[in-house]
């Protein structure tokens, strides 16, 4: 490869980035990369849009669109975990918090899954907590994974109608989640499923300490240790009488 080749790879790459995540999360995507370098990823930042949407009482799909996708809502003790894409302490940990696990099949074969967290949520990429509110009607969705090969396929809609049928019979009238800035397709995807963006948060992270500076309370915060960390209690402006009665 020649370096002119190289540096029209490296300018298109930069513009696709630049794209789909505008000029200041390109920024932050490309300071996050060269402190991780300079570092030895020693020190990272991370940028999160916070955003909730109302749970639907309606699926996304008729009854007779991907109904080859069987979705099972499974414990800790399944044997399925052994094939997740995260490590099996992060798994239990979640379910040792309470989390729940949706879990996308097809012809017998795992393609996906989406976690709930029916209350407080403690983040486990960084330090903070994230409270939804109101209390009891309110819950917390997370790491949703899809297989790369079936990512345009219905596994993302199957997952999130028995996502939504879940939280319905609980008594939950709201989701909230934390999108990465990078992850663009995403926070587009929340967007047309009527969400609201509260804000956004960011974290300089070290092995040690933690810097979080957000456009919600509490705003500012610094922590020193693993059980330091900023609290983020989140209530959409679209609740409805119905939600918190």
């Amino acid at each position: 490869m020649t370096l002119l080749t190289s540096f029209k790879k490296t300018k298109n790459s930069f513009s696709q980035v630049l794209k789909e995540l505008g000029w200041i999360d390109t920024g932050i995507f490309i300071s996050n990369k060269l402190l991780r370098l300079v570092s030895q990823d020693k020190l990272r930042i991370y940028k999160y849009y916070l955003v909730t949407q109302p749970v639907r009482d309606k699926p996304y799909l008729p009854p007779h669109r991907g109904k080859e996708i069987k979705i099972r809502l499974i414990d800790k003790m399944d044997a399925i975990v052994s094939s997740f894409p995260r490590p099996l302490h992060v798994i239990e940990s979640r379910f040792n918090c309470g989390a729940k696990c949706l879990v996308a099949f097809k012809d017998g074969r795992f393609i996906g899954f989406l976690w709930l967290q029916l209350g407080p949520y403690q983040e486990d990429e960084v330090r903070a907590r994230f409270i939804p509110l109101p209390e009891n009607r309110a819950a917390w969705d997370f790491d949703v994974f899809i297989v790369p090969e079936y990512r345009f396929g219905l596994a993302f809609t199957r997952l999130w109608d028995e996502a939504n049928n879940l939280l319905s019979n609980s008594d939950i009238y709201w989701s909230y989640s934390r999108i990465a800035a990078t992850n663009s397709v995403s926070l587009k995807s929340h967007l047309r499923q009527n969400a609201e963006c509260l804000g956004s948060a960011h974290f300089l992270c070290s092995d040690k300490w933690q810097l979080t500076v957000a456009s919600l309370f509490p705003y500012f915060h610094l922590s020193f240790h693993e059980n330091s960390y900023p609290k983020f209690y989140l209530k959409t402006k679209l609740m409805t009488s119905q939600s918190i009665s």
